[in-house]
């Protein structure tokens, strides 16, 4: 293994450290294979780039980029969540389910998911996501459409479980986009923008299904025409991600040759990296041995426990809990969807705002551990709604909660294999806490459902314990990196250029040599951990 040397301007040797990707005859940092032609100009020598060009850059990526990414994740929530939407208009009677079944429908997406995450891992490093993206959105769309097909428990619950199968690299690959084309500070609102299309999801799927559910009379029944109309969509937007996307900055179709090398200029500070084509066992081995990681995936487990309440029993909870009709119960459901859009937006301008994501997460989760409360100990009856429906509408607020998350794991891990891993983890785990709750509401305690929501609660109180430890154990880590910098002959402090809300230049000529190179937190020294 190469030792890569930071030399100062007399030419002696500042620090060092160890990496497999630095030159064994100069001791260079080379880039991962298959990469290097396009990073090599930014490798070897630095780029002007002023505070216009980081904004023009940043506009056109969010019209080429994020648009679609949006776009494909709104139908991806959309195709989910529709099933909420076909149990008020009369799924469980038209597919003859019984005991437990819609809960096991509801599950069987992310028992898939969670099984696919180690093949997504691999994948997501190994192919091209202009190529990737489009075609399990194809795939997904296809299996929502098979739903539409079925009437029976069996047929559903396959076509679910194959739809959660070709979504399980919907989060990791659209985090990893995030990652690869925007500055740390600019990540938390774009994580935002694309899923904040919760909301936008429920404010549309509520009257489309609302109207859907008129429709009588028919050789198919609502839910059918639901899931045919939604995956049909979804299969040509798939087909068309194969005409749209690129796979990163350097490659950029809609920016010149001149802007790509800014582009990539701009990322420097991030300090995380850029897209090898090489899996690393080694990044691997690192994530399983963090403390930081199981705390991660703990925070995710509870959270999306709670998430799973609205996504899947949303609609059934207005109709069995707060007692509204079907059709009331699933227009009622567009201004919750609403209230996400703006807590999460709201939440992702805080984290950008104070430059803290720990603290904002916290705060939005205690509206949510109250709204659990009310539902919980509010006695079921008319002179009641409006208390109910404000418990309900509380949990809103959970909303915030996995973006917050997604980009706090986003700025603290680096390395290609790394990064794939901890996004496809976290979905694992976001899996497992949606597999968790449909059974915390099962049918023989509706229409009040209070085991359910004593559970959801106490889950919830448990999560602001984990976010502190989390805190913690990141104060920890930065001490732990300012010694390392120190023994690499670099200040302890050093500014995080990454997270200022105008672009500035690395000016330290000792700094940002690495910021290109396949390396995990652990092994920069430079990287600074964020709360």
């Amino acid at each position: 293994m190469a030792i890569l040397r930071k030399l100062t301007d007399d030419g002696t040797a500042k620090g060092h450290e160890q990496f497999e990707h630095a030159d064994p005859e100069s001791g260079k940092a080379v880039l991962p294979a298959g990469k290097a032609h396009q990073f090599d100009k930014m490798a070897e020598q630095r780029v002007e780039v002023t505070e216009e060009d980081s904004k023009r850059i940043c506009r056109k990526t969010d019209l080429h980029v994020l648009s679609f990414v949006s776009f494909i994740y709104f139908l991806q929530i959309l195709d989910k969540t529709i099933i909420g939407y076909a149990a008020v208009f009369g799924l469980k009677t038209d597919a003859n389910l019984v005991g437990d079944q819609y809960s096991t429908i509801g599950a069987m997406g992310y028992y898939a998911q969670l099984a696919a995450q180690p093949l997504a891992a691999f994948l997501l490093v190994k192919l091209p996501v202009k190529r990737t993206l489009p075609t399990v959105v194809f795939l997904w769309g296809a299996s929502c459409c098979a739903m539409g097909a079925c009437t029976n428990f069996t047929g559903i619950a396959a076509s679910r479980f194959f739809l959660g199968w070709f979504e399980a690299m919907c989060v990791p690959i659209f985090s990893l986009i995030t990652i690869a084309w925007y500055r740390r500070s600019e990540q938390p609102m774009r994580v935002a923008c694309w899923y904040g299309t919760n909301g936008l999801a429920n404010i549309i799927g509520s009257p489309l299904s609302y109207g859907i559910g008129k429709i009588t009379g028919g050789k198919l029944y609502s839910y059918q025409i639901l899931f045919i109309l939604c995956g049909g969509i979804t299969v040509l937007s798939g087909v068309a991600g194969f005409f749209i996307m690129d796979n990163s900055v350097a490659e950029a179709r809609f920016l010149n040759e001149e802007d790509r090398l800014k582009g990539v200029e701009r990322l420097r500070a991030n300090n995380t990296g850029i897209a090898g084509d090489k899996f690393k066992w080694s990044q691997i081995f690192e994530l399983v041995l963090e403390p930081k990681t199981y705390l991660f995936a703990a925070i995710t487990i509870c959270l999306n426990v709670g998430a799973n309440v609205s996504s899947t029993f949303g609609p059934l909870l207005l109709e069995d809990l707060v007692g509204f009709d079907a059709a009331t119960s699933t227009l009622l459901n567009m201004p919750y969807g609403a209230l996400q859009c703006i807590v999460i937006l709201l939440a992702a301008w805080l984290a950008y705002q104070f430059k803290n994501k720990s603290g904002f997460l916290i705060a939005f989760i205690i509206p949510v551990i109250w709204g659990t409360a009310i539902l919980y100990a509010v006695p079921r009856s008319s002179s009641n709604e409006g208390a109910l429906l404000f418990g309900y509408y509380s949990l809103s607020f959970l909303f915030a909660g996995n973006p917050l998350i997604i980009s706090w794991i986003m700025a603290n891990t680096a390395g290609t294999s790394k990064k794939t891993g901890m996004m496809c983890l976290y979905n694992a785990a976001s899996s497992a806490g949606n597999i968790i709750g449909p059974y915390l509401f099962t049918e023989n305690t509706a229409p009040s459902y209070l085991p359910g929501l004593r559970a959801t609660m106490g889950i919830f109180v448990a999560l602001l314990g984990l976010i502190v430890l989390q805190m913690l154990n990141i104060i920890y880590l930065n001490k732990r990196k300012e010694q390392q910098r120190v023994r690499n002959g670099k200040p302890a402090k050093i500014t995080d250029y990454s997270m200022s809300k105008k672009y500035e230049a690395q000016v330290e000529d000792i700094l940002g040599v690495d910021a290109f190179v396949d390396a995990t937190d652990q092994e920069l020294d430079e990287f600074i951990y964020l709360l």
